[in-house]
Formats: C-alpha cells, structure tokens, sequence
C-alpha cells in the first residue's frame, strides 16, 4: 500500500496576505487584493473550493456536515522562534441537529452526479450586486447561468399561485408618485395597507417579491421592514426582469450549482497571481510574543508562513491556556458573533412539483402551513437542465431563518408533508425521464438532509473573518459586507478598480457579458 503523500512545501514564505478558507467571501477578498497587486496564499483544509458556500456530491456533502474538526490539536499555546507565539486554531462546530434520510437506495448510485448546495436555496436577482461585481470582476468568465423557469407563492390554502413577472418596460400605474419621508420611513406593510392593496397582493409583494422573513402583522416582529427599504426591494426585483435576453424572469441560477461562484472569483485571483493550496490545515497562528500582533501561520505540515496580514472564514477560533487571558486573544481574533439560526433542507425527488416545470421557486409567507408560523419559508427546485441532478431527478433546497430547532425543524417538516410524497418498496418505478402527469400527483422523496446552521457575523481585528451564508435569497448583503472588509483591509486600494475608464461601465450595459443559457 502506497504510502500518503508528504504535504508539499510553499514557496515564497512570504505574503501580504493569507487567506484561509474558498467561500464567497474568502474567494471574493483573495480575487480584490490580487488584482490590487498584492501577494496572496489562499488556503483550505478541505479537498474542494467553496467552504460553506460550495457544491457537492451526495457523500462529499455528508462528510462536510458531519465533519467538524478538521484540526484537532491541543489547546494553549507553544513557543515559537523569534519571539514568536504559536496559538493554536480549532474549528467550531457551525452545522447541528443533522437528520439525514434515504429512503431510496439508489440514490447512491448517482453520487457524483449530484451537485448539491451547502447554502441553499440561493438564487441571483438579474441586476443585484452580485451580477455587477461578476462582470466588473472579469469573474463572468469563468460561470454561466440559466434562469429560474417560474415562481409560486402559497394562498394559505395549500394551492400555489403563479407569480407573473411584470418587464421594466411594461408596467403602468403613476410612476412619479412621491412617497413622503413620514411614509418612508413607516413599516412597509403599513403603507401597503395605506394605499389600499388587498391582502393577498400585500403578502406578495411582501414575502415573494420584497423576500421579508418575519411576519410584518406580528405584535413584535423581530425584524421590521421599512417603507424604504421595501421600495428599494420592489426595484430590484423591478429592474431584473428582462435586464438579460435569454431571463425571461428575475432570477438566475449557476450551472452546476453556486459552488461555481467562489470558483470564479478563485480563478480570477489566479489569473492575478494568487496561489491556492487545498487539503492544507492550519494548525496554529503566529503572534509577537509581547505585542501580541499577527505574524503568520503554521501549517500541518510544520511549515510556517508569514504575511502582513489574514483572513479566516467563521469555522475557526482560537485557543487560550490557563496562563492566557480571553481577552488577550480576543485582541488578536474576534470570533463573530452568532447572530441567529437557520433551519435549513435538501431534498431529492423523482418528479417535479409542476408539470413541465424544471426548475421554480417557492415561498410559504408566515401562517400560510400552520398557525404559529412565525416567518417566511423558501423552497428552491432545480431540475437536471441546470447540470445539478441526473435526469428524472430533482432537487429542492428549503429555509427559514428560526430560534431554535424545535422551531426550524418543523417549520422544514410542514413543507415537505405539504409538498412530498415518500418512496416506500411498493412505489411503482416509472421512467426516469417521466414528468408528473398530474398536478395532483407529488414528487416522490428519494433522499433529505435536514440540518440547523449558525449565522455568524463578519469581524474585523488584526485578524478578519469573513461571515457565514445568511439566510437571504440572494448575495447582496453578503458583498457589501465583504467590501466593507475589503475597504478595512486596504483603504488605500479600489475593490477591484476599472482596468480602463470605459470598460466597467460598457459590460454593465451589455447584456451579452453574462452567459445565460436559452
């Protein structure tokens, strides 16, 4: 039996920065700083790109849920040459509460065929600050897109609604009305009720258009939405319906899965420079012994690498020793506030929940499946046309933000007795390109993995760490984060700055730049 291979030495030992982990937001900040002419190693202890943001096979994405020390070393510290501390990094457990079901063996079988979203249900609006900083990144390059084929909205009797997409072009109504800044500033489900919308529009313009998570009627919603926000929202989804020729609606979804999207960022970086090792852990962070200032990183290798500075995705903290303070390395490392939970789901079916209908999205606004639903669920299908499923399969992703598993779990459990049957041995096979003939009929559950997901918020001390996904649809606040981080990194340099004074501004207005497949 062959013996393992030695992990590979890294040459230079130098950087200006090191980044250790291949999500978005890591891939985003590696790809920024290369372009802005600085050094990078870009780091991860998995075997694949994307961290918690990646797409995966069947087995890969249960060993990556249940997995969750990459690093076990001891705790403490250990002196390191040159007045240099060694600190050492554990992971943190960021998954919990796993139930994972296959109810047909077979499924298995298709493993590698499977590409199957850590994150999901995501989507891109056609005009959000993802597409734009694809395109002023040189990232489109590397990902195409197709887009989502239709979007439902439950009526709170169990029957789906077909939300139809209005062009930006094509609306009519008095579009120079003028909000007042008393309005603009009131709830925004208070000004519809202001202006005379019936119930059902409210909620969708509300949970399927506006995508608001808590419930805007609730005595003590936890999250209230502006007026001004809410108008901001309705132009978003307003101006991305039909920005793009081959988007007939207002979302669109990666081939292959959003993994596809760190990808490009990574493969932008390298363009740039950026040198990317995978299936290297860090054990531990150098520190000045009496400054207790950042100086680099050691590797499981035993290698040491230095840098200017670093960024970490959320999965790691630091250790401290009897002899060490919290606060001493609470200095150097601020391991994000956990700000919430979310509950989240992904099912395989044979069989789609419409007829003819590859891939949609789906939205439960608050009280539409039960009582004491207290927020919004979102259910994503994708179809094999989007590389994510072999034919005949589908796949669904669900989510709700939550306080607590109870919560979440059957807030998950009341979509999928709503919209799944389960496959048992006496389920009649059927071929495995057969769509559902009838609307009646429900896709039947091949396979689930149900898991709950700390919400981590971004930090930025002498070392940075990037935030877990959020529970939104979609990336924007997640790159205004990052670029708000960026900015903090290295004020002095433009986040990813125009090569020419014309070319940024000439791909936004060129539709063509973004691949979408017909």
């Amino acid at each position: 039996m062959a013996e393992t291979e030695p992990y590979p030495p890294i040459d230079p030992t130098n950087f200006d920065l090191i980044v250790i982990g291949t999500g978005l937001p890591e891939s985003i900040i590696a790809a920024a700083a290369s372009t802005a002419g600085k050094s990078v190693l870009h780091l991860d202890p998995n075997p694949h790109y994307g961290s918690h943001y990646s797409s995966l096979s069947l087995l890969e994405l249960t060993s990556f849920l249940t997995s969750q020390t990459l690093n076990p070393q001891n705790s403490g510290t250990e002196d390191a040459p040159d007045h240099t501390t060694a600190v050492n990094v554990i992971t943190r457990t960021i998954y919990s509460d796993i139930e994972i079901c296959c109810y047909d063996d077979s499924v298995t079988e298709h493993s590698r065929k499977l590409n199957l979203d850590v994150a999901g249900p995501r989507v891109l609006f056609c005009a959000d600050a993802a597409v734009d900083l694809l395109l002023k990144s040189s990232a489109n390059q590397y990902v195409e897109f197709k887009n989502i084929d239709a979007s439902y909205v439950c009526d709170g009797n169990g029957e789906l609604g077909h939300l139809e997409a209005v062009r930006a072009g094509d609306s009519g109504g008095d579009d120079g009305r003028i909000v007042s800044d008393e309005d603009l500033d009131s709830p925004f489900g208070l000004f519809l009720e202001k202006i005379k919308l019936p119930p059902k529009i409210k909620s969708i313009i509300l949970y399927a258009i506006a995508m608001v998570d808590y419930d805007q009627d609730a005595e003590s919603c936890k999250d209230v939405l502006s007026t001004r926000d809410g108008i901001n929202r309705l132009a978003l989804y307003h101006s991305s319906v039909g920005r793009f020729p081959n988007a007939l609606g207002a979302l669109i979804y990666p081939l292959y899965g959003q993994g596809e999207l760190p990808q490009a960022f990574c493969r932008r970086a390298a363009v740039k420079g950026c040198l990317y090792v995978l299936r290297m852990p860090v054990i531990s962070f150098l520190l000045n012994k009496d400054s207790w200032d950042y100086k680099g990183v050691k590797l499981i290798s035993g290698q040491e690498i230095t840098s200017n500075k670093l960024v970490v995705d959320p999965s790691f903290i630091l250790t401290s020793s009897p002899s060490e303070s919290v606060h001493d390395v609470s200095k150097v490392f601020d391991a994000g506030r956990v700000s919430g939970k979310l509950a989240r789901c992904i099912c395989i079916t044979k069989g789609s929940i419409k007829p003819d209908t590859s891939s949609c999205l789906v939205i439960y606004p608050p009280r539409s499946l039960y009582p004491d639903q207290a927020t919004s669920i979102r259910v994503l299908q994708l179809g094999s046309s989007l590389g994510v499923c072999p034919s005949g399969m589908f796949v669904f992703y669900i989510s709700a933000v939550c306080d607590n598993a109870l919560e979440g779990k059957k807030a998950l459990h009341a979509v999928i007795d709503s919209l799944f049957s389960v496959h048992t041995s006496g389920t009649a096979e059927s071929s495995p390109t057969d769509q559902i003939e009838s609307t009646e009929v429900k896709p039947t559950l091949l396979w689930s993995a149900l898991y709950m997901q700390d919400v981590i918020e971004g930090s930025m001390g002498r070392v940075v760490m990037t935030p877990t996904p959020d529970g939104n649809l979609n990336y924007n606040d997640l790159v205004h984060t990052t670029s708000k981080l960026f900015q903090k990194l290295y004020p002095d340099d433009e986040f990813f700055p125009e090569t020419s004074n014309t070319e940024t501004s000439e791909k936004l207005e060129d539709d063509s730049e973004v691949g979408i497949e017909s």
